[in-house]
């Protein structure tokens, strides 16, 4: 008796303290507490809806755990059915663009089973997540959006390699996919064709000349791929195949066909134009 009148003595300021450090909280339905930073009035996301977010994990002591800036921009992702108690999903449902709030996650919940559960996540504590609304929209609305982004992107990008082209003093051929390419020598051994396997001396670049990658690179071997089989780069797939085994040429690669907006590693960036002299050894 006296043993757990203790542990109740112990216990007791604890909860007390919780219960008032965020007595300023709101509770939804499932129990995820929140708290409203700032509310422009307008439409609510949903559930289904594609959203754009910056977001801060902290700490109780707000200590920062992750935040969007560390990787310069915002969160997209897609508002889900929540999948553990206090999950922040159903919270997104509650915001609009411009809107910010405050979320109490339960780390008992965040991180179950205890496996890889970080020392910072103590047992009935909470990670505040701090998050903005960027935008949000249906998924038809989103989808159209970055078909019309990619439509203006290709624009940008043909602009980029034909003054490329013209700076560089090149003569370049046009794909119906927008790829330009170089032949240098067409080469006279074997065809390039889908499902064939390749070997090829590349070295990729920037517009500006930076160079990422290259298998001429000391410790480097000829770099080999099924043509057609998604194991490289659109561009790649498409470029590679305009070659006999013997060719030599250079390939500009529209975003598109490359990385895309989400670019690739520190160097190539969002909507990266790539220029890539190739060399065809072998097919088989």
């Amino acid at each position: 008796m006296k043993k757990h009148f203790l542990l109740l003595v112990l216990f007791f300021p604890l909860l007390v303290n919780a219960q008032t450090k965020y007595k300023d909280f709101k509770s939804t339905p499932s129990g995820l507490k929140y708290k409203v930073i700032e509310d422009q009035k307008k439409a609510k996301a949903q559930m289904g809806y594609m959203i754009k977010i910056f977001l801060t994990y902290t700490t109780e002591s707000d200590s920062v755990v992750f935040s969007s800036k560390m990787i310069g921009e915002g969160a997209e992702l897609k508002i889900d059915k929540p999948q553990y108690k206090g999950d922040p999903m159903e919270g997104f449902a509650l915001m609009g663009t411009g809107d910010s709030m405050l979320f109490l996650i339960p780390a008992d919940s965040m991180f179950k089973g205890g496996a890889g559960r970080p020392a910072y996540a103590t047992a009935g504590s909470y990670l505040k997540l701090g998050v903005r609304m960027i935008s949000c929209m249906t998924q038809t609305d989103y989808d159209a959006a970055k078909q019309k982004e990619a439509a203006g992107q290709i624009g940008i990008d043909d602009q980029i390699i034909q003054q490329y082209i013209k700076d560089k003093g090149l003569t370049a051929l046009k794909t119906a996919t927008g790829l330009y390419y170089v032949v240098e020598k067409q080469g006279d051994g074997a065809k390039v064709e889908a499902g064939k396997k390749v070997t090829v001396n590349y070295t990729g670049k920037l517009t500006n000349g930076t160079m990422f990658d290259s298998s001429l690179n000391p410790g480097r071997t000829p770099f080999e791929f099924t043509i057609g089989q998604h194991q490289v780069i659109a561009g790649w797939d498409e470029g590679i195949a305009l070659f006999n085994v013997g060719g030599k040429g250079t390939l500009l690669i529209p975003s598109a066909l490359g990385y895309g907006a989400r670019g690739a590693g520190g160097t190539i960036g969002p909507n990266a134009v790539l220029i890539f002299d190739i060399e065809v050894l072998g097919v088989q």
